[in-house]
């Protein structure tokens, strides 16, 4: 019984290179299984046809099959691992834990005030702060905080139930940001010696649900709501900044630099093709953000 013919190499044969040299490489379809699928690439030749290759998942048997050996020296994925609903899930819940925590860290850094060095950001101490001013300033960084709470309970909700990839990525590519406005206004917090809002978990229970709820309604209602809420944020972070005293220059800083986001997210949300919200709904959300501030002021 004949052995049965082997199966076509993923690869495009490079032309004919000395042992050692540079080649780029372009990969068919299907795939192998063991590296993923890689669209392009650099690749070393390792030995021609018919010469003794090592063993090894590129030697040996494969070698021999195919004629050449080829040592993967970089390589850029075309494609990222299907991920499955209970991974997301997963990550969402890690998400929820690292929030409530405080286990956030910024992937940028902490914005500094306008004349500041480059070390002054939101962990600056309060410099020349009345204690009145430093209360103010403490209890409007924690407002900030739980909307920070918020939003990462909002996007993750809502890249849950996006329904193109293209969607989910965006979400969670705004959560990310989101991310450091929390570890900002964290670290402002600490800086003014006030303490986060007792009621963030459920702050973040009842955001999480909403966005639950925005994404059912579909890709295009839920960008309009992601352009209602960063629309209502930006006015309300405006109103933080006439608020503020202007001796507190690192929480100024933040949220100018906050309030800059949020813009280009609604913008993002827009472009992406969001469909507005009615009016009813629009208020609603008002009234709901205006609870939440108000006791958060507080509690």
């Amino acid at each position: 019984m004949g052995l049965p013919a082997p199966a076509p190499s993923p690869w495009i044969e490079l032309n004919e290179l000395p042992c050692g040299k540079l080649g780029v490489f372009h990969q068919r379809r299907p795939a192998l299984p063991r590296f993923g699928a890689f669209d392009r690439g650099f690749v070393l030749h390792g030995c021609n046809a018919g010469a003794a290759c090592p063993a090894g998942p590129w030697g040996g048997a494969h070698a021999a099959r195919w004629g050449k050996l080829f040592l993967m020296l970089n390589a850029t994925p075309s494609t990222r691992p299907t991920l499955s609903a209970v991974d997301h899930w997963l990550a969402a819940a890690d998400g929820a834990l690292r929030t409530l925590a405080g286990a956030s860290h910024a992937g940028r850094p902490e914005p500094a005030a306008p004349g500041a060095g480059a070390s002054a950001g939101a962990t600056a101490p309060p410099a020349e702060l009345s204690e009145a001013e430093r209360r103010l300033s403490g209890a409007l960084m924690r407002v900030n905080h739980v909307g920070e709470v918020c939003a990462q309970a909002l996007y993750q909700a809502q890249a849950l139930t996006a329904r193109s990839p293209g969607l989910r990525e965006q979400m969670l590519a705004a959560a990310r940001e989101e991310t450091d406005h929390l570890a900002w206004t964290q670290a402002r917090m600490a800086a003014l010696d006030a303490r986060p809002s007792l009621l963030n978990p459920l702050w973040y229970a009842g955001s999480f649900a909403i966005g639950l709820l925005a994404g059912r309604l579909g890709d295009a209602r839920s960008l309009g709501f992601v352009v209602e809420t960063e629309r209502q944020v930006e006015q309300h972070l405006a109103s933080h900044l006439e608020r503020l005293p202007e001796a507190d220059t690192a929480s100024r800083a933040v949220v100018a630099q906050m309030k800059a986001d949020e813009a280009r997210h609604a913008d993002d949300a827009l472009a992406a093709g969001a469909e507005p919200l009615p009016a009813p709904a629009q208020g609603l959300m008002r009234l709901a953000a205006k609870v939440m501030t108000t006791v958060a002021h507080r509690v």
